[in-house]
């Protein structure tokens, strides 16, 4: 996949679209992270994370088929809008099937949050990474997003092509600066 390590995503996804197998799967490994973060955030009754971050992936998967690159938006945040919407729509297909196994009204009963909830959340997380993005520099910014992502130090390295020392010693920079931003009360 190093042949596509400069393209811009746009571009894959246009050789994606026209069935180029490596592109696809370089898009999809780029994101893969992102899935299994958005994916972490949910609980599937019945189910396991690994099942909402396979709907995640399908919903990525068809973000690559569907994407207009004429409709003006940036295909990282049509990837993220497929993703997340895949993911609800399984969460409240499940939350159908158990409440009709019951026998309740799914439509009486509230099952997770509401949109206006999900706004909140999303503007609580950009709060916070507003505050990161201020704290530490690009790199350390960089590694604490993966870090959190769930990436492990290993993939981290990869990813960023740094040695295991510069990471950790960036995670450990991060975290002290982290700590004494957050501690204070302005």
């Amino acid at each position: 996949m190093q042949e596509f390590k400069n393209e811009t995503d746009e571009s894959l996804v246009k050789l994606a679209q026209q069935g180029n197998t490596a592109a696809t799967e370089e898009i999809l490994n780029r994101y893969k992270y992102a899935v299994l973060s958005r994916a972490r955030k949910f609980f599937l009754v019945g189910g396991e994370t690994d099942d909402l971050v396979q709907e995640g992936m399908i919903g990525l998967y068809t973000a690559i088929g569907s994407f207009d690159p004429s409709a003006g938006k940036r295909f990282k945040n049509f990837a993220y809008l497929c993703v997340t919407r895949r993911i609800y729509d399984v969460l409240r297909a499940a939350g159908r099937q158990v409440y009709a196994e019951e026998g309740v009204d799914p439509d009486t009963v509230e099952s997770g949050a509401s949109p206006e909830e999900f706004l909140i959340d999303d503007e609580s997380r950009m709060e916070i990474q507003s505050k990161l993005m201020k704290v530490l520099s690009d790199f350390e910014f960089r590694v604490m997003t993966m870090y959190l992502d769930g990436m492990s130090y290993r993939e981290i390295c990869e990813a960023t092509g740094k040695p295991m020392k510069s990471v950790d010693n960036a995670l450990g920079r991060s975290k002290r600066k982290l700590q004494v931003a957050f501690s204070d009360k302005s």
